[in-house]
């Protein structure tokens, strides 16, 4: 497994979703040089079995793979981080129970509940001493915070111990707000506001989704101090590099 640590708090560390599950699309944003990819299983019909090569190719990059669930559930969790997910992201966490199941379902026992098997990420058995050591402190819990019951419950999410970082989702945070996509409403700007002021209390790592590809909103984010950043996804990438290229000559 790969010992990168994505949470230094002196270090950016810039991601991306992936949606489509061609190997070759992973490949290429992987030698981009992002930190760690994403592969969205909420958001696509990416399979298990895709997702299986899709970790493969990001992780011979030498770049860390997660995997966005479709719900809080173990024994999607187990799949995934037995294909060799170095860790999570968990979608609608709005309670610290939530939190807790995400945490109990990617640990094994005695820290948690996750079931003992052998497959890709314990090298089909010839490594299974390693990766049980490794599982303990190197598996990575990301909680999605998209619910204004999330926003509520923000503080006691971020104290439940495995729960390693966080990354706001908008457009179902301000859908919960029944402002939906309204991302410069005073609303969801005193929310953001508030989030990050309780995150740097706690010392927890902040993320966000800048959903266009948009290096002027990628350094505005940084310098408003989040350090765990998904940039922007595949096809949305694909969109704007088509059309600003045909839109330059018409």
């Amino acid at each position: 497994m790969l010992n990168k640590n994505l949470f230094n708090d002196n270090e950016v560390a810039l991601g991306s979703w992936i949606t489509l599950a061609h190997p070759a699309v992973a490949e290429i944003m992987a030698n981009a040089g992002f930190d760690w990819l994403a592969i969205d299983l909420e958001h696509s019909v990416i399979t298990i079995r895709e997702a299986e090569e899709l970790i493969r190719v990001i992780e011979l990059s030498n770049v860390v793979p997660l995997v966005r669930l479709t719900s809080n559930n173990s024994d999607l969790i187990k799949r995934v981080m037995d294909a060799g997910a170095h860790g999570i992201i968990v979608p609608m966490v709005n309670s610290a129970l939530d939190a807790e199941m995400a945490v109990q379902s990617i640990k094994y026992p005695p820290a948690g509940r996750r079931g003992v098997g052998l497959a890709r990420a314990q090298r089909y058995g010839a490594d299974f001493e390693a990766y049980k050591k490794w599982q303990v402190n190197g598996s990575i819990v990301i909680v999605q915070i998209e619910h204004i019951d999330a926003v509520n419950n923000f503080r006691d999410i971020l104290s439940v111990p495995g729960v390693d970082g966080f990354i706001v989702g908008p457009y179902d945070l301000t859908s919960s707000m029944g402002i939906p996509g309204e991302f410069s409403n005073s609303k969801y700007l005193d929310v953001i506001e508030r989030i990050g002021k309780i995150a740097n209390n706690m010392g927890v790592t902040g993320g966000v989704h800048i959903i266009e590809p948009d290096t002027k909103e990628l350094a505005q984010r940084i310098d408003e101090g989040y350090k765990f950043i998904a940039y922007s996804l595949d096809i949305r990438m694909l969109d704007y590099s088509c059309r600003s290229a045909l839109e330059s000559i018409k």
